[in-house]
């Protein structure tokens, strides 16, 4: 099975907590990839690199994770975009793992299938985003499309109504296709369920009914097999008029017993009547010469129309969970660009890290980070209070004073199969 976390900012933690365990209680969850984000000392990202493979002791693949240089704009932009930016990330998210189970339904599950279309580019998620052993590809900011120098609200935005079209081009598909597999399924239920539910037009012969008589008709019933010997005692004195002996077996499944009857058209409705309080079903029935000829082609058309839809729907799904993953790594970036803007100040000289936690050593892993990176805890907090008492007031210098890691950290979902 596919797993797809949620990701989450960290939450607040007490500095003295911080200190004595080096870890938030919170920690990231192992199912995710972390893209970590910490002051560039040298001007060289790829010592930061180096700096975080070494105190992990190079245990867990670890890549660059590129910081664009936006245009911070003011600081109480910036708190804002914080703050309304898990939402839109949860969003993001939220779209990612809709496709994917897209993706998983419309190829039944299968792992092996799943894996060829959730992908990024042609992709795998994890290639995607990490680079391989030899230190080559990984994830790259997409310049040619969301720039170098703008501002990072106008990128969130765009972001946004990227975002906004796919989920605006997969509904519509998707309630297309879901439309035409609820019409094949209806008429397949009724070609397939018993005899007192599905269709008669294969189940009755010409033969079995009275046809183009002024006075009498025939009603097909389903008799549960458990009645029949109770329908054959009942059938002609249920009401008046009913032919006698005309009843006879039409069809038989595991459950009901078709039986057919004649009577007079006058007394049809109290028959039905008097057969629905003996449990008796009658079902609704006329002969139709191409009934069956219909059946078939509608039945044909209606698996011809869902086949090409799957198709069409199973072509966007892809198209569409690979760019909504990349919009979901761009707006991460973004919020680590904000983050550290809002953590470290300015000039924006940052550089970023994505590390891949094993499962059965993340825990060790966040503490070895933790550590590597306190010594940015004591400058932190002592420069975050200057800023808050020079530039934000009120409810912005609570913000700013609360407690955090020593580096900035969001998490990319992990998909794996």
């Amino acid at each position: 099975m596919a797993v797809l976390s949620v990701s989450t900012p960290l939450s607040t933690v007490s500095s003295v907590e911080h200190r004595n365990t080096g870890i938030h209680p919170n920690m990231p969850s192992d199912l995710s990839f972390w893209i970590v984000s910490v002051p560039l000392p040298d001007g060289d990202p790829n010592s930061v690199v180096e700096d975080v493979r070494k105190a992990t002791g190079g245990t867990v693949p670890v890549g660059g994770w590129e910081i664009p240089e936006l245009k911070a704009g003011t600081l109480s932009s910036l708190i804002t975009l914080s703050d309304s930016l898990p939402k839109t990330d949860a969003q993001f998210t939220q779209t990612v793992s809709k496709l994917l189970d897209t993706l998983r339904s419309l190829v039944s599950e299968d792992k092996t299938r799943l894996a060829q279309h959730a992908r990024v580019n042609d992709r795998a998620t994890e290639a995607y985003v990490l680079p391989d052993p030899t230190g080559s590809g990984g994830w790259r900011w997409d310049k040619g499309r969301w720039g170098d120098g703008g501002k990072v609200g106008d990128v969130v935005t765009a972001l946004t109504e990227e975002m906004t079209t796919i989920e605006t081009s997969q509904k519509q598909k998707t309630q297309t296709y879901n439309l035409a597999k609820g019409a094949l399924t209806s008429l397949q239920r009724k070609r397939t369920g018993n005899l007192s539910q599905r269709s008669l037009v294969d189940v009755v012969k010409k033969e079995d009914i009275v046809e183009n008589s002024e006075f009498l008709e025939t009603l097909l019933v389903a008799v549960p097999k458990t009645l029949v010997k109770d329908w054959e005692s009942k059938y002609e004195r249920l009401t008046s008029m009913v032919v006698p002996r005309s009843s006879h077996q039409v069809a038989v499944d595991d459950e009901f017993a078709l039986m057919s009857v004649t009577l007079f058209r006058k007394v049809r409705d109290d028959f039905i009547h008097k057969a629905r309080e003996n449990k008796f079903i009658v079902r609704d029935f006329k002969w139709d010469d191409a009934g069956l000829d219909n059946q078939k082609k509608e039945l044909a058309q209606l698996e011809k129309e869902e086949k090409e839809l799957w198709t069409e729907l199973l072509r966007l799904s892809r198209i569409n969970f690979s760019e909504a993953f990349q919009l979901l790594a761009h707006l991460k970036t973004v919020r680590l660009f904000v983050e550290s803007v809002l953590r470290y100040g300015l000039p924006a000289e940052y550089a970023g890290v994505i590390v891949k936690p094993d499962p059965k050593t993340a825990v060790k892993t966040i503490k070895q980070l933790a550590a590597r990176y306190n010594y940015l805890g004591s400058g932190k907090s002592k420069d975050t209070k200057a800023a808050a008492n020079d530039d934000v007031v009120g409810e912005w210098a609570n913000v700013m004073e609360q407690e955090y890691y020593d580096f900035v950290l969001f998490e990319i979902p992990k998909v794996e199969f």
